[in-house]
């Protein structure tokens, strides 16, 4: 399977959150070839700032897996993660962090450029415009 294949499945769980009115980010968890994890951001329905896709996404990953660590898993997400979530990235020492649209006012890159764990792979911009249309769709409908 591809990179493409596996945001794909990531913009899935980002169509979920969209439909829910939620900010649509998806993440998939991906280990030995398997998807271990899906999730979309949940921060209205839980009433809840850290309910991140990222952050669903390492717990469920972590439950799956019966530990804490992430060293073999690829996560992939539809937008940068922010700071918190990068952090969280690095504390699980994801193998791989695959993302689609940069987020440059919220994306770790800008503020935390070293909060993912320092043997993580890091590929950003996959399907970026497809993963950033879906986002300019949703905060356009928000201003309407």
């Amino acid at each position: 399977m591809t990179d493409e294949y596996y945001m794909q499945r990531a913009l899935e769980q980002a169509r979920l959150a969209f439909d829910k009115d939620e900010v649509p980010v998806g993440a998939v968890v991906v280990c030995r070839d398997r998807i271990i994890a899906r999730a979309h951001n949940l921060t209205e329905t839980l009433n809840d700032v850290t309910a991140h896709a990222e952050m669903q996404a390492i717990t469920a990953a972590a439950n799956a897996l019966g530990g804490k660590y992430l060293d073999a898993c690829t996560l992939y997400v539809t937008v940068e993660p922010c700071v918190m979530c990068a952090g969280a990235l690095g504390w699980a020492q994801t193998g791989r962090v695959v993302y689609g649209a940069a987020d440059p006012k919220r994306g770790f890159s800008a503020f935390a450029p070293q909060a993912l764990h320092p043997k993580t792979q890091l590929t950003a911009g996959v399907l970026a415009d497809e993963c950033g249309e879906l986002m300019k769709r949703f905060f356009k409908k928000k201003r309407t």
